[in-house]
């Protein structure tokens, strides 16, 4: 399945702490550096808002964003590796940001690391423009990467 059926196959819902056994299950299997259980916990804890992605009743997919005053910021934007280049990963983007529109915001910002070509494409495609490097940002297997400070005004 390359595209993806926009019926009711696929729903999004408010993230909890019942989903992170799945969404931690998920995370080294796309990240090199992937968030902890307590990373995942303390972003609830926090009110950010926090969504899932399910197929069917299985967890394919999560985001995360923090809004602060009318800017949103996209903390993490992930689907699980079986389900990925399907265009679930634009599906759940779309999402945030009709929540960060909802919200109030009147940009959307994130990081990214630069070797994340197929993310970078995705945002570059909805809109989104580099606005910075971040030095040194991301843990690195060899050290630190920068990141990529993108944009997206809402």
């Amino acid at each position: 399945m390359n595209e993806i059926s926009r019926g009711t196959d696929y729903r999004f819902r408010p993230m909890t702490a019942l989903d992170l056994d799945a969404i931690v299950a998920i995370e080294p299997h796309i990240y090199s550096h992937p968030w902890t259980r307590g990373n995942f916990n303390d972003s609830l804890k926090s009110g950010h808002i926090a969504q899932v992605l399910e197929h069917h009743i299985v967890l394919i997919g999560y985001s995360l964003m923090m809004m602060v005053l009318d800017e949103a910021h996209l903390l993490n934007l992930s689907i699980a590796e079986h389900y990925q280049k399907r265009g679930l990963g634009r599906l759940l983007l779309e999402h945030m940001i009709q929540l960060a529109k909802g919200s109030g915001a009147a940009n959307m910002f994130l990081e990214v690391r630069p070797s994340n070509i197929s993310a970078i494409a995705l945002y570059e495609n909805i809109g989104f423009n580099e606005m910075a490097v971040r030095r040194a940002y991301y843990p690195a297997h060899n050290g630190r990467e920068d990141a990529i400070l993108m944009g997206l005004a809402l």
